[in-house]
Parts: C-alpha cells; sequence; structure tokens
C-alpha cells in the first residue's frame, strides 16, 4: 500500500466546540501517539483525508510544519448519522517496523454449480511491514465444491505478512444452494397455511 501525503497542522485547542469549528473549516480534528512519544493534536484537510482513508490501514505521510510523520491510521470516529469523520487516531510508524492489523477478507471466483459459499470471518489479524500493508486477504473459490471449508491456515498471505488469527478459524464455508432454497420455500409455505387463520380470526 503506498502511502498518503497530506498537510496537517499543530492545534492547542480541544473540545466539542472545537472539533464543531473545525469541521465548518474542512478540517478533522487527529492525535498521533505512539513509540512512547507525547501525543502530538493535529488537524488535517477533511477531503483530501477522507479520500486518504478509504482503504483499512491506510498509512499517512504527514507534514507538520515542515517535519515529516508517518503514521498508521487506527481508528475512525464518524457522526452516526452523516458518517462524516469527526476523529482520527494514528500511530506513529517507522521504515520498517512491523505492526498488527486487521485486513479484510475478499473472495474471488465462483464455487461449483448449485453451491454458494459462505464468508464465515471478515477480517483476519496479520504482522507486516508498516509500509507494505497488504490492503485485503483473497480468497479463491472456483470450482470448490459443497461441504468444503477453507481455514485460516489455507490462506495466501501477501508477501512478508504472517498470520496472527488462529490457524483452524474458519474462514470460507461451501454449502448446496439448495438447502437455501428449500429453507425459503418452507418458510413461504407456512406464511401461506398461516394467512388463512388469520383471516379467519380478523372475521370472528
Amino acid at each position: 500500500m503506498s502511502e498518503q501525503k497530506l498537510a496537517a497542522e499543530l492545534r492547542t485547542e480541544f473540545g466539542k466546540g472545537y472539533a464543531r469549528r473545525a469541521r465548518m473549516a474542512n478540517l478533522i480534528p487527529a492525535v498521533i501517539y505512539g513509540h512512547g512519544a507525547e501525543p502530538i493534536h493535529v488537524t488535517l484537510p477533511a477531503k483530501a483525508t477522507t479520500l486518504a482513508v478509504r482503504t483499512a490501514n491506510a498509512l499517512l505521510s504527514l507534514d507538520i510544519n515542515g517535519e515529516g510523520h508517518l503514521a498508521l491510521v487506527k481508528d475512525i470516529q464518524r457522526d452516526p448519522v452523516k458518517q462524516i469523520i469527526e476523529h482520527i487516531d494514528l500511530l506513529t510508524v517507522r521504515q520498517g517496523e512491523k505492526v498488527t492489523v486487521d485486513v479484510p477478507v475478499h473472495v474471488e471466483g465462483e464455487t461449483a454449480p448449485g453451491t454458494v459459499h459462505n464468508l464465515e470471518l471478515t477480517v483476519v489479524s496479520l504482522e507486516a511491514e508498516a509500509t507494505h500493508l497488504p490492503t485485503a486477504v483473497v480468497v479463491n473459490v472456483e470450482g470448490r465444491a459443497a461441504g468444503e471449508h477453507i481455514h485460516a491456515s489455507d490462506l495466501v498471505l501477501p508477501k512478508g505478512s504472517i498470520l496472527l488469527t488462529d490457524a483452524e478459524s474458519l474462514v470460507v464455508n461451501i454449502s448446496e444452494a439448495v438447502e437455501i432454497a428449500e429453507e425459503g420455500e418452507a418458510a413461504a409455505e407456512g406464511a401461506a397455511e398461516q394467512a388463512p387463520a388469520a383471516e379467519a380470526e380478523a372475521a370472528e
């Protein structure tokens, strides 16, 4: 994953009132911490930052008053209704440093005819270089038959990554599509049987 370059500004104000003013000025409050140093409070440009953090574990190259800081996005707080970013927590990292991240699992391919895949684990924990973090772990289910299982130990990890999730964890389960169809038919039949009884009660 390539780093995203952003200009940041130091801030000395805090609290909800300041955060509201910052957002009105198209700025996002953020804090940088890590390596035992004192937290650095900054603001980031809203539009550029929103674009930069669309991928998981985004790596940001920050220019703070001419001084460079490499930071990994660890947490994003969003407005529950508008979904705009309200605050970001950043972790200072160094070139070559290993960090622990949760990486999303993406499924590719088509299972055998008459089957479906069920994604049981949406993310896996990996240890990887901070400057070479994978954006996803891809699972190929092409031609997989019903009854097959893909565990964390079966995943093909990006180069330089180490699996931290339990190797026995079930990631993808392949099952027959017929079972799902039968369940839907049974539910529909049950609803149809209940309808006359409900109509009779309403008429009484």
